[in-house]
């Protein structure tokens, strides 16, 4: 297994408890080597049945919060458009913080922390071949890449290299909100507050301890803080209109966090101030452009290398990615332990291979028509999509 993620540990962990033997190679130097991320809503159906093969359901219900359910959107004026709070016994979504997950799965697993991949060669006489950073290279009977988005285990399946979706999101975060903050404390209630407009969003999501991420999101050309000159026809062609254009446009140094603050609100001018508080009160920034992959991603089987995640199939992060990592982690962990011996084994990675298509096809193209709506020129269509998904 390469990547120590939610899908590569998953995977496994239901190996383990199958006792079937498996090595996880991390590029990462140890557990705690970079920020871990925000939080995860883990759905009943998906990541939730994942942990539940694992034998983990019960202790992440002792860690999870249902009330991070919880969903309420603005008008840009601060308005109430929408306010969905989780029923006290309701658990179809709950959400978990990404380290708290990480930490559940590792549990007992021997994890080889510090083994950066660079290439897998698959076929040689003695198995897969996988070169790592060091200089070094091992040969596995089987491997498979949960190693995200720019998987070095890709290539050895697929040609296929994730593209830009035209939407950008720049991450800040708040501290001990509820005390520091109380006004955002409540604005943001127990889960999310959201705000859209034309082209752009704000989304402010609660993690434990007190701890806040704010996610502002727009359109714009890949490097939208070079030289607007350059982009003028990229804008239009990412649908920004004229006056977005003109405030991302400009030279911007994105390490120096004053000005990537003062563009930003510039950005949202004219927005409620108790929204535009969620970015005068971030911290650092840090720019994510969204990438993916083509929507039916498939590769002609190759014996001994499959994917899962991030690496199989990324996709806009609508709240399904993780989750369908995990399933996908466990169901193929239980397809090998299952295999009767090595030469069942490729037979049973090639059917997991035509399920996991199939369905990540289906969760492929709802996200990408989900972010279209959400990062709309008609912010209308951002709160029918909530409609649509959120219960009743």
């Amino acid at each position: 297994m390469i990547g120590g993620g939610p899908a590569g540990l998953t995977f496994a962990r239901v190996l383990h408890r199958h006792d079937h033997p498996v090595t996880v190679l991390e590029r990462d130097p140890a557990p705690d080597a970079r920020p871990p991320g925000g939080t995860l809503d883990l759905h009943e159906n998906l990541g939730q049945l994942a942990l539940d093969k694992a034998g983990l359901l019960a202790e992440f219900r002792a860690l999870s919060r249902p009330e991070g359910q919880a969903m309420r959107i603005l008008d840009t004026d601060g308005t109430v458009l929408r306010d969905w709070r989780p029923r006290p016994d309701d658990r179809a979504n709950p959400e978990i913080d990404r380290g708290q997950l990480r930490d559940l799965l590792l549990g007992p697993l021997d994890v080889q922390w510090g083994r950066g991949v660079t290439e897998v060669v698959p076929g040689t006489r003695d198995g897969v071949l996988v070169r790592f950073a060091d200089g070094r290279q091992e040969t596995f009977d089987l491997v498979v890449g949960a190693d995200g988005a720019w998987s070095r285990v890709r290539p050895a399946v697929s040609s296929a290299t994730p593209h830009y979706t035209g939407v950008t999101v720049v991450e800040t975060s708040l501290d001990d909100v509820d005390t520091r903050h109380p006004d955002l404390a409540r604005l943001i209630g127990d889960g999310s507050v959201a705000v859209y407009g034309v082209n752009r969003g704000l989304v402010a999501q609660r993690n434990s301890g007190g701890h806040v991420k704010v996610y502002a999101q727009f359109r714009a050309p890949l490097d939208w803080h070079t030289s607007l000159d350059r982009h003028r026809g990229v804008n239009r062609r990412a649908g920004l209109d004229a006056g977005l254009g003109a405030v991302l446009g400009a030279g911007l140094d994105l390490a120096d966090v004053e000005a990537v603050r003062s563009r930003l609100l510039a950005l949202f001018e004219g927005w409620a101030a108790p929204v535009l508080d969620l970015l005068r009160h971030g911290t650092a920034f840090v720019p994510r452009p969204l990438y993916v992959l083509p929507v039916s991603h498939t590769w002609a089987h190759v014996p001994g290398v499959t994917l899962l995640g991030d690496a199989a199939h990324l996709m806009p992060p609508l709240g399904v990615g993780a989750n369908l990592a995990m399933l996908e982690g466990a169901e193929l962990a239980e397809s090998v332990a299952a295999a009767p011996g090595p030469g069942d084994l490729d037979e049973a990675v090639r059917a997991f291979e035509e399920q996991m298509w199939a369905r990540a096809g289906r969760w492929a193209k709802f996200t990408m028509a989900g972010l279209e709506r959400l990062v709309s020129p008609d912010p209308t269509e951002a709160l029918a999509f909530f409609d649509e998904v959120q219960p009743s």
